[in-house]
């Protein structure tokens, strides 16, 4: 898919790894120049070097750490002192397990990682948007705001307290010609699903090729998703072709979701 993002920001918060690595990488070879911010340093200077500057970009990285949101005020403060066009928020989803096993802390920082987190940049990239009158907000969640995980407790939870912020901020956004909407992944192949593919493995005795298995004939495809896939959903909400849709819930599961 090609769109013209020439000469527009964007910030992708998790872009490092997975999908919010595809997703830099997508928006940079059409034309954006990318500031990507995550934890590790040496993955976000790699993917800066495999970004796309064919348009003249001057693509950045940002090292903050979402699990402590009020640091992450200071860092944005003190880098992000320039108008972007579009946010993607994007970042690594809670540990599985029942509701009834997880312990408080473990919401708390779920809530401060993919909640609070994106509250402190959005409130950091909003003014610039409503100032030149346009923008695009788009939140990377999960198939779960739809239709549950068993396993993920935290995670389903927190995930739908995320797509009803989104909402509630496409309402208070749209007459700026801010745009806010959600891409709900299904099963990707991600170091964070081999994780949870791991994890269940060991729970039940089934080898990680199973579990695998077991998802893939889960969706109407038969197959996981590539990385690339999502991000070409996200690129498509990132374009000005996308104008007339916010407040959305996009999944791009493969037909996992059954109704």
């Amino acid at each position: 898919m090609k769109v013209d993002l020439s000469d527009l920001k964007a910030v992708v918060c998790g872009g490092s790894d997975g999908i919010g690595e595809a997703c830099s990488k997508i928006l940079a070879s059409n034309g954006a120049s990318v500031i990507i911010i995550a934890r590790n340093k040496d993955k976000l200077k790699k993917v800066i070097k495999e970004l796309d500057t064919s348009n003249n970009q001057n693509h950045s990285l940002i090292i903050a750490d979402f699990d402590h949101p009020d640091n992450l005020t200071k860092i944005l403060d003190n880098e992000l002192g320039h108008a972007i066009d579009i946010l993607i928020n994007n970042s690594g989803g809670p540990k599985g397990g029942v509701l009834l096993d997880s312990k408080s802390d473990e919401f708390i920082t779920a809530f401060n990682r993919l909640l609070v987190s994106n509250q402190v940049i959005t409130k950091c990239v909003v003014p610039g948007m409503q100032k030149q009158k346009f923008g695009r907000i788009i939140n990377i969640i999960s198939t779960s705001v739809n239709q549950v995980i068993p396993g993920l407790g935290v995670s389903n939870t927190v995930r739908g307290a995320v797509s009803q912020w989104a909402k509630t901020l496409a309402l208070e956004l749209g007459d700026s010609n801010i745009t806010v909407n959600n891409i709900l992944p299904g099963y990707t192949k991600t170091n964070r699903l081999k994780e949870l593919a791991e994890n269940k493995a060991t729970q039940n005795s089934y080898s990680v090729s199973d579990i695998m298995e077991e998802w893939a004939s889960s969706t109407a495809l038969k197959r996981l998703a590539e990385p690339i896939e999502i991000a070409n959903a996200v690129l498509f909400l990132a374009s000005k072709e996308a104008s007339y849709i916010t407040g959305h819930n996009l999944s791009v599961d493969g037909g996992r979701y059954k109704s």
